[in-house]
């Protein structure tokens, strides 16, 4: 199965607010928007991004007020090699919350949180656009059934892994991918805790070339049949990891302006 990962979805209380924190921080563009009934959708990315760069993707329902669990960590987004400090105190100027700063992280990298208290590490890289997406961490009770699931289901690859005395972190991204798309970091917790998903996080969006044909791949290769092409209009589907993490199943048609299916 050839596929990239296209895009992470978070959940948002004010939506002009949140557009607001990323345009002026993070110097997002707004790439694409969907007004729907009784939602709004925004992706978001950096001004120049690769043809494999991962967007982000705003959501935001009209009178609901997200909440965050556990389950899903955070979105790590790049600032070059050598600029942490710089960067972590101009967002400190700018008033972005203090959460994690680099000297508590051993100076590789730092976390801040967006208005919706989204985590976000600042991950310090030589490639990709700077802000970019480099990861988007989920935690998972098992290691095991999780890289199987991503290895075997859509033949993913293990690009790195650190292993802690506590935990430990798995990296795996798609196979034959440039350096400059998105990795998902497995994170395992020995201690054998649970999660809670919330609402606040949305999904991970896996980009096919065939959706019927990979669909019916991961039937074969008993993903769970959570929303099926049919149900979503032949435009897109939706599976679950084996922790319940969603994740989205898109094909865009190169042949339009609108980054939407629809």
């Amino acid at each position: 199965m050839d596929s990239t990962l296209d895009h992470v979805m978070i959940r948002v209380a004010d939506l002009e607010e949140s557009l607001g924190w990323y345009q002026k921080h993070f110097d997002y563009e707004e790439q694409d928007r969907y007004e729907g009934d009784g939602f709004t959708i925004v992706y978001l990315g950096p001004r120049e991004m690769h043809e494999g760069s991962a967007m982000l993707e705003i959501t935001h329902n009209e009178g609901e007020d997200p909440e965050l669990g556990d389950a899903w960590g955070h979105i790590a987004v790049r600032v070059p090699e050598g600029e942490l400090e710089a960067v972590y105190k101009q967002l400190m100027e700018e008033g972005v919350e203090d959460y994690r700063d680099p000297e508590s992280c051993g100076g590789r990298y730092a976390f801040i949180k967006d208005p919706d208290g989204h985590e976000i590490e600042l991950v310090q890289r030589d490639h990709g656009e700077k802000w970019s997406l480099d990861h988007t961490m989920i935690r998972v009770e098992d290691a095991d059934a999780a890289l199987g699931f991503w290895t075997r289901k859509f033949e993913y690859q293990e690009v790195g892994r650190w292993e802690a005395d506590t935990f430990a972190n798995y990296f795996v991204q798609p196979k034959d991918a440039a350096p400059e798309e998105m990795a998902v970091e497995l994170t395992y917790n020995y201690d054998g805790r649970t999660y809670n998903s919330g609402d606040s996080w949305g999904h991970l969006c896996v980009r096919v070339d065939d959706l019927h044909d990979d669909w019916k791949l991961l039937m074969e290769r008993e993903a769970e049949d959570y929303r099926d092409p049919t149900e979503c209009d032949d435009l897109y589907a939706f599976t679950k990891d084996q922790d319940g993490h969603e994740i989205e199943l898109l094909k865009r048609d190169p042949q339009t302006d609108s980054l939407f299916p629809f």
